[in-house]
């Protein structure tokens, strides 16, 4: 059976799904949920993502939610389908591990919130504090900097292979310059930018970008 992913090009957890299924070259289709319509809240729909957030991914009639968690699924049902994203050494798994704990508590952490203040409170009828955001974004850096240094030594988080770790950074990444910020693209972090532009270069991530929908 084809894997079903439930979401939309709105939001960006679903395009890491929706990146990582082209990644591994596995068919899917696409069921749009609408936030303008509240479906993503609908009874039918909460009985499978009891918080009303996408994405989900149905697999022949196995629901599960949060997209790590997801991408983690599907790179280990399919490990010798398309490119490679969990290393199978366990050393490299261990520092696979420690860049997977890296992305959520010393990126994600950072830059959704001057991402949200920016690009997403507008959607919800707010004004953006770009005061705030500065100041969100002077914190961040101070993690990117950090970044700056692991990649001088190695290609990518976890070393000199791509992972989801790696991947996991594009859906808010690509948000933070339009959002007002360049510090992924800038001089100062030679290293971080090559980096970066690399992943954002990926087909898989070219493919899914501005909207996904079904593959086969």
């Amino acid at each position: 059976m084809v894997l079903t992913l439930y979401g939309n090009s709105y939001s960006p957890c679903a395009k890491r799904v929706a990146q990582v299924l082209v990644e591994k070259q596995v068919p899917f289709k696409v069921v749009i949920i609408d936030f303008k319509k509240g479906e993503q809240k609908a009874a039918s729909f909460v009985e499978k993502q009891p918080f009303g957030q996408v994405p989900l991914l149905d697999d022949d009639g196995y629901f599960i939610y949060e997209s790590r968690a997801i991408a983690r699924y599907i790179a280990e049902k399919y490990p010798d389908q398309g490119t490679p994203l969990i290393p199978k050494d366990l050393r490299a798994r261990g520092l696979f591990e420690q860049a997977l704990s890296i992305e959520l508590n010393d990126f994600d952490a950072y830059i959704s919130p001057p991402v949200h203040e920016v690009i997403f409170k507008p959607f919800l009828g707010l004004t953006p504090d770009r005061e705030a955001f500065d100041q969100m974004v002077i914190q961040l850096e101070a993690k990117l900097d950090v970044y700056e240094k692991i990649l001088s030594k190695q290609k990518y988080l976890a070393g000199d292979e791509l992972t989801l770790a790696d991947l996991f950074h594009l859906p808010y990444g690509v948000l933070l310059g339009p959002a007002g910020s360049n510090a992924l693209d800038t001089p100062k972090r030679p290293n971080l930018s090559r980096w970066f532009k690399e992943l954002v270069a990926r087909p898989s991530w070219q493919a899914v970008k501005d909207e996904f929908k079904s593959m086969d």
